[in-house]
């Protein structure tokens, strides 16, 4: 395809930063405390203390991961008074997330007026944060809010509630060791978190996955007759959209690009800027139109999504799932603009053969060699690809179980879906499975875009939050039954009508 017409509408400028204010927002981060204290916020730790089967003390929650989701799911627990709880991330501070790692769009795809990791103090808001550095006027001109602008407010937001999170930690595995039937449901989990220093054994009675949009699998790699991931020949010409590439190597090759969505589009353009020949393919005979998932972007979804009966859910999701989701108009525009971009509807990939003069493409029409080929093909949803999860394989409830076998056979990616309690938990033949609750793209199902996608992420967080804070209470309610009975604030102490309780019928 040809460089776009001149009767399209211009591309409204796009950055993907803008110039930082420090002491600005240090004046925000205190405006935004203050508010905070008059809300109470975070009220005092609540949780009972308790011991390990090895005498070190538990954690009641840990968050693993530390991108959008996880650190607004962390801020939420301590809105709800549950303190006792740490926040990891295996990536330094910065990369959490894709923001500043292998996501490649210049902006968001999301209006810039959303809100969720703010938890709804204005404050916190991304608004205020744009605001505060460049006014009212730099808001309105803004078109859409740069990639690493939105990292850089997620970090203030996070140092600014207070979010503490141990960078280079990685969670290693999960186990319950002498769980079985009939175990109360106050149990615990037994967590290997692996770091530079070592390993650590944590105890905690609840695990929150928040580990990316990849979380609830793996990066989806195309299934191809000659394609073997480790075969040397596809070391740094075989890439997967979610890889670290190398986009200046590229200039002057030719790049096959395989994909329709927005990933696709991403890395082609970064590709053509580095100075690359690219052609993306497409099975499709056109582009996906309507992205219908921005229909859910309403508060009766977000809200009521969890409550339908399953062939609703089940219904809503493979429909949106089948319709696709439409790259941005702006990253077709920004590939349109290169004469060296040809997108080739209707050419899906038969097999893909790295050679040692390249990778060769077989399509319906022949054979094409590339310098190079990338994969915007997205991520599976497979709990059993996740390695942390692997004591759980074959236990996990999954959407696949509660659908017509006809139905799950028409949508296989639908049916591997995780199928979840209303807190997010995880449910099948393990009674520990309820202690793990799943912050991430694998949630949608069940309950909604609400933990990946920033329009519902405050009600996703608050929903979590809430759900951990009742189980935890309802597992140590014998003894919050004897703190109320040890309760002892006289209200009378001051006045002359105070009786000691020795005294007291």
């Amino acid at each position: 395809m040809n460089v776009a017409s001149p009767a399209l509408p211009p591309v409204p400028p796009q950055a993907l930063a803008s110039p930082r204010n420090s002491e600005a927002l240090a004046r925000l981060a205190r405006a935004a405390r203050a508010d905070l204290a008059r809300l109470n916020v975070p009220p005092a730790n609540w949780v009972p203390s308790s011991s390990s089967p090895d005498g070190t003390p538990v954690l009641d929650v840990l968050v693993a991961g530390a991108g959008m989701c996880g650190q607004t799911a962390a801020q939420a627990l301590l809105r709800e008074g549950v303190a006792n709880l740490r926040v990891i991330d295996r990536a330094a501070r910065g990369e959490e997330g894709p923001w500043g790692t292998y996501a490649r769009m210049l902006t968001l795809r999301s209006p810039k007026h959303l809100t969720g990791p703010d938890l709804g103090v204005p404050a916190l808001t991304l608004r205020a944060w744009y605001e505060a550095q460049h006014g009212e006027a730099g808001w309105s001109a803004l078109h859409k809010i740069g990639r690493l602008d939105w990292r850089d407010y997620l970090l203030w937001v996070r140092d600014t509630v207070g979010v503490t999170v141990e960078n280079g930690v990685t969670l290693a595995c999960v186990d319950d060791p002498g769980s079985g039937p009939g175990q109360a449901p106050g149990g615990l989990l037994r967590v290997m978190l692996q770091s530079a220093s070592g390993r650590e054994t944590v105890w905690v009675r609840k695990l929150v996955l928040a580990l990316g949009r990849d979380g609830s699998g793996a990066p989806r790699w195309p299934d191809f007759p000659s394609l073997r991931r480790a075969d040397p020949l596809a070391g740094g010409r075989v890439f997967h959209s979610a890889d670290a590439i190398d986009f200046a190597a590229l200039r002057g090759q030719r790049i096959g690009v395989l994909g329709a969505g927005a990933s696709a589009f991403d890395n082609a353009a970064c590709a053509l800027e580095a100075g690359a020949q690219v052609d993306l393919f497409a099975r499709r005979p056109f582009l996906p139109q309507v992205n219908k998932s921005k229909w859910t972007a309403f508060a009766g979804f977000f809200r009521g999504f969890e409550a339908l009966d399953d062939a609703r859910k089940w219904r809503i999701y493979t429909y949106i799932f089948d319709e696709q989701v439409p790259p941005p108009w702006e990253t077709v525009r920004r590939c349109d603009g290169h004469e060296t971009f040809t997108l080739r509807l209707g050419t899906p990939w038969l097999d893909v053969q790295p050679r040692p003069d390249g990778v060769h493409v077989v399509t319906r029409e022949g054979s094409e060699r590339f310098d190079a080929v990338i994969f915007g093909t997205g991520f599976d949803v497979d709990l059993p690809d996740r390695p942390e999860l692997a004591r759980y394989q074959g236990q996990i409830e999954t959407w696949g179980r509660h659908v017509d076998p006809a139905e799950a056979a028409r949508h296989p990616e639908a049916a591997r879906f995780p199928y979840l309690g209303s807190g997010f938990e995880l449910r099948g033949t393990s009674e520990a499975l309820a202690r793990i609750h799943l912050f991430n793209w694998g949630s949608t199902l069940s309950h909604g875009a609400l933990a990946g996608d920033i329009p519902g992420l405050g009600v996703g967080a608050n929903r979590l939050a809430q759900a951990i804070a009742r189980d935890l209470f309802v597992a140590d309610a014998d003894l919050h039954w004897q703190r109320l009975q040890d309760l002892e604030e006289p209200e009378l102490l001051p006045t002359r009508w105070y009786v000691p309780p020795p005294q007291r019928p």
